[in-house]
């Protein structure tokens, strides 16, 4: 089991910007950053291979976030642009199997969060 611990989050204006960070207590494979905002069902935004070569995205970031990591530094990040008030939500890193999948049962170990704010 990895322990993963999220960094980055905060409060900001619509069309602003945040790089969030997730860093693991030692190797992870594939990878996954998920969202949920009050009453919502936890939601894949972005997924990444371990090696970084593969991505997935939701459909409703494609184009404003970017997935990536640093297999050195055993930590993966998430730039996001033209944040918007509905990206609003607590931001949780997964560390997963073998499949690029936003869907949450293909992860084993979470982090705890960090919370993301956009105010219009």
């Amino acid at each position: 089991q990895v322990q993963l611990v999220e960094s980055g989050g905060g409060s900001v204006q619509a069309g602003g910007s945040l790089t969030l960070s997730c860093e693991a207590s030692g190797y992870t494979y594939y990878m996954g950053w998920f969202r949920q905002a009050p009453g919502k069902e936890r939601e894949g935004v972005a997924t990444i291979s371990n090696a970084g070569g593969r991505t997935a995205y939701t459909d409703s970031v494609k184009g404003r976030f970017t997935i990536s990591r640093d297999s050195a530094k055993n930590t993966m990040y998430l730039q996001m642009k033209s944040l918007k008030p509905e990206d609003s939500a607590m931001y949780i890193c997964a560390a997963g199997s073998g499949v690029l999948s936003l869907t949450p049962s293909f992860y084993s170990d979470w982090g705890q969060g960090t919370q993301v704010t956009v105010s219009s």
